[in-house]
């Protein structure tokens, strides 16, 4: 997790408030699910959605999600695992879909195995979203001009490439944020190489449904 600071930032920059339904893509270790379900508020829903895809991973995503929404105060949080693909059908209509360091997954073999595509699933989001509702993207930046070539062995992707698939299912760019940016990532690494993991050039696109 980040230093305190960035955290706030970004749940601000995500726009999500008190009573808003937010659907957290991939949580990993479930932080941001806890930092949203906090923020939204008994009133407010967070779908900790586990694309089965990932299931079988060592850590154990699915039962990391489970536990956190079995914990005292998390009865807003509710735990999903399901094809990737089978979002709309899995969790509510949304005000805010969150996926953190996660889209350029959507370009690597173990995603795309049962049949899955970025265009589509960023098609199964804007169906998902409630009208005004955001798609907040935050990830590793790629070089530019290597597009997405670079999710599956670096795991980067270029910033202009998730624009314009993003673009393309119908949303708007609403805002981007630098938060997050570091220039002395030459980009080149892979983000888990110790010179540079936590420390990756990242960044944050909202957009939204009009």
């Amino acid at each position: 997790m980040y230093p305190h600071s960035r955290p706030s930032g970004l749940l601000r920059f995500a726009r999500a408030e008190a009573g808003s339904t937010v659907i957290d893509v991939y949580p990993g270790d479930g932080d941001w699910t806890g930092l949203f379900s906090d923020l939204v508020g008994p009133e407010g829903r967070v779908c900790s959605f586990v694309p089965a895809e990932v299931a079988h991973l060592n850590n154990d995503p699915v039962g990391r999600a489970r536990a956190l929404a079995k914990q005292p105060g998390r009865e807003n949080v509710q735990a999903v695992a399901a094809d990737l693909m089978a979002l709309p059908e899995s969790v509510p209509p949304a005000d805010v879909v969150w996926l953190h360091l996660f889209y350029h997954d959507l370009h690597t073999a173990l995603m795309q195995a049962r049949g899955a595509t970025a265009a589509d699933f960023n098609r199964a989001v804007h169906g998902r979203l409630k009208r005004g509702g955001f798609y907040v993207i935050v990830d590793h930046v790629a070089a530019a001009g290597t597009g997405t070539s670079n999710a599956g062995s670096l795991h980067r992707i270029e910033p202009a490439a998730v624009r314009e698939e993003v673009e393309a299912a119908g949303f708007v760019l609403d805002a981007e944020s630098s938060l997050l940016a570091n220039n002395d990532d030459s980009h080149s690494s892979k983000v888990f190489d110790p010179s540079i993991k936590g420390h990756t050039d990242r960044f944050a696109y909202r957009f939204v449904k009009a």
